[in-house]
Parts: structure tokens; sequence; C-alpha cells
């Protein structure tokens, strides 16, 4: 195992605390369709930075994707999951190109604050119905991949999109899933050219793969529709108290 550890370049500790983590992150996205890397990081970050745990959750969220995209395929806004996935290109390149030139706690810092915020627009229920337009599509699509660069929570911003729609659960959920599928292969493009999935990011992606395909097996499972609204207030608030106590864990 120690050899494990070496090529992961994390303490047998830190190993069995994110692989936790990850299953419960792993659970919250099988029966929310989202949120993965939200709840990762809001726990995650104070082991590892941002810059470090972005590419690694890249690999979770394409996991999480394709156990997913089939069962949802059907009911998604393909167009609408087309447009945001090329808005979220360009804007990723931007994100990750400031979170690999900051320093990491202020990076740390920048992504709990966004993570908390998007957050509380949703558990508030927000809804800008300017983003119910083409415009709206490709303006949430460049917001959510400066997400996805800075913090790895670009599906946050898209679910804020799906809300302002006022689209059927099964649609928001399922649209959700393919823009997360298509963003992923764009952004590991972004990644691969910052140098950010490298083998350490990689061996870690791979390895923790397993916990959090458990956990969304067993989210998948608990899914059902009628009790949807109350999943998605109990893990928003989950998600902001676990993000201002990170928050307030990195001031100090």
């Amino acid at each position: 195992m120690d050899s494990i550890w070496a090529t992961l370049s994390l303490t047998p500790a830190q190993g069995i605390i994110l692989a936790a983590i990850f299953l419960m992150a792993g659970l919250v996205r099988g029966f929310t369709g989202f949120a993965l890397s939200a709840f990762g990081l809001a726990l995650a970050v104070l082991i590892l930075p941002p810059v470090e745990l972005v590419p690694l959750m890249w690999w979770l969220e394409m996991g999480a994707s394709l156990m997913m995209i089939r069962a949802g395929w059907g009911d998604a806004d393909l167009q609408a999951a087309g447009i945001l996935t090329v808005g979220s290109a360009l804007g990723v390149f931007v994100g990750l190109g400031i979170t690999t030139s900051i320093d990491p706690l202020a990076s740390q810092r920048i992504a709990l604050v966004i993570l908390i915020s998007l957050a509380a627009l949703q558990l508030a229920k927000v809804r800008i119905k300017a983003l119910d337009s083409t415009a709206g599509t490709a303006s949430t699509g460049v917001v959510a991949g400066v997400a996805t660069g800075l913090a790895g929570v670009g599906g946050m911003v898209v679910a804020l999109y799906v809300l302002a729609r006022d689209s059927e659960p099964r649609v928001m959920r399922a649209t959700l899933v393919a823009f997360l599928f298509f963003g992923s292969l764009t952004t590991l493009l972004t990644h691969i050219y910052y140098g950010t999935m490298n083998s350490t990011s990689a061996a870690r992606g791979i390895f923790f793969l397993i916990p959090c395909m458990i956990g969304v097996f067993l989210g998948q499972k608990l899914f059902t529709p009628k009790l949807q609204p109350y999943y998605r207030s109990v893990c928003l608030s989950l998600l902001i108290g676990l993000g201002a106590v990170s928050l307030v864990r990195s001031a100090t």
C-alpha cells in the first residue's frame, strides 16, 4: 500500500478521508444529477488545493456521467446542452488559467466563495429569466466554464440556468447530466494544455473512481422524483454549511 500512496502523493489518512468524501459526493450526484464536484470541493479543499482537485474531479465527473447518461439521454434538451458546452469550452480556458497563476490559498478561498454563492442562489430558487434565451444559454455556458476552471463547479451554474427555464425535473436532471458529459470532454483538452492533467492527477482520479462510482450507484437507487425537492434543499444547505466551515478554517 505504501507504493500506492506514494504514487498518489498522499498519506494513508488523506487517502482514506478523500475516499469517504468522494463516496458521499457520488451519492449526491446519483440522486440529484449534479453537485459531485461542489460537494467534493467543499470538504476536500482542506486537503488538496483547487489546482490539484479540479483535474482529479474531472475523472469522477466523467465516470458519473458515463453511468448516468444512458438512463436520461432521451429526456435531455440536447440543443441547450450543446450550446452550454461550447460556451463552457471558452470559459474553462479562462478559469483554469486564473487557477494556475494565483496563490493556492487565494484560489481555495475564491472556489469556496463561488460554491457558497451558487448553492445559496439555488436554495433561494432565484430565477434569472434572462437566461431563458439562446444568448442566455451561451452566457451561462461561459460562466459555467469559468466556474469549472476555478472550482470545478460548472454544474452548479447550469443548475441555475435550468431552474430559470422551469422545465420538468426529469428534463432538468437529464440536461445537466448531458452537459456535464459533453463539458468533461472539452475540459480535458484545457487541462492538457495547462499541464494540470498530469500523471499524479490521473492516478488520483482513477483510484478515487471506485468509491465515487459506488456512491453514484447507491444515489441512483435512492432517487425518487417525489422526494427530489427535499434532496436538493438538504444537499444545498449542507453544501453551504460545509463550504462556510472550510472557508473559516482556511482563514485561520
